[in-house]
């Protein structure tokens, strides 16, 4: 990947982002890795109608590199993020929103355990990093610890973090936290919501290997099948 297709996946993120309702306005960002540069939106952007120019690049150290806007507030919380993942690690971008049904799980639970096996797409249960003023080093910090082995984490009365190779991915991860956050809130409604226990998690880990799932497969024609 090279600056401009960054540049393009990170609009193209944000106006997803927008459509899908996780962000409204300018609340929320993202970032693309590559090399060894990161292009991520620029402070103020509204990320339904973000333009390429709209998007600078800064490398790891936080140092422009390319732009005439400054970065998002939040640009340690992305970098942060990088450098304690070696390029290649399957971190390779960022995006945070503030999704309604996140910040509201987030304001309440210090995890969300795991209540559905598409759950463990994201690692597992969902840590909800503390409370800490935005654009702080203090919640950059605590959001890159929550998701260690995780590719989501909440932010306690913030909104959430997720993470993927792509743009596009961490925006995919960030509709399933806050698909998961609706079923939580729902759930809760009725009485206690039930988990999934380590046993069933690792059931469930062993069948999506065994059958490959959420691939698309070829079926065997007739004669493969003699």
């Amino acid at each position: 990947m090279n600056e401009i297709t960054a540049r393009r996946a990170v609009v193209e993120a944000c106006h997803r982002a927008a459509t899908e309702k996780l962000v409204v306005g300018t609340a929320g960002n993202a970032s693309q890795r590559f090399g060894g540069q990161v292009a991520i939106t620029a402070t103020g952007a509204v990320l339904g109608r973000v333009t390429e120019d709209e998007v600078v690049v800064v490398d790891l150290d936080g140092a422009f590199v390319e732009g005439d806007l400054e970065p998002t507030s939040e640009v340690d919380l992305h970098l942060g993020i990088y450098r304690a993942r070696p390029a290649g690690s399957g971190v390779d971008a960022v995006m945070h929103v503030h999704a309604p049904l996140s910040v509201a799980v987030g304001t309440v639970l210090d995890t969300l355990p795991v209540i559905h096996y598409q759950q463990l797409a994201l690692g597992g249960d969902v840590r909800v990093a503390p409370y800490s003023t935005f654009g702080s080093a203090e919640l950059a910090a605590d959001v890159s610890t929550a998701l260690t082995d995780r590719r989501a984490a909440l932010m306690s009365n913030h909104g959430s973090v997720a993470v993927g190779a792509t743009v596009g991915e961490a925006l995919d991860h960030a509709l399933l936290l806050e698909w998961l956050c609706g079923i939580y809130r729902d759930a809760s409604a009725l009485g206690t919501p039930r988990v999934l226990d380590e046993d069933q998690q690792r059931a469930v880990v062993e069948a999506a290997l065994a059958r490959s799932y959420g691939t698309l497969r070829r079926r065997p024609t007739d004669e493969e099948s003699r």
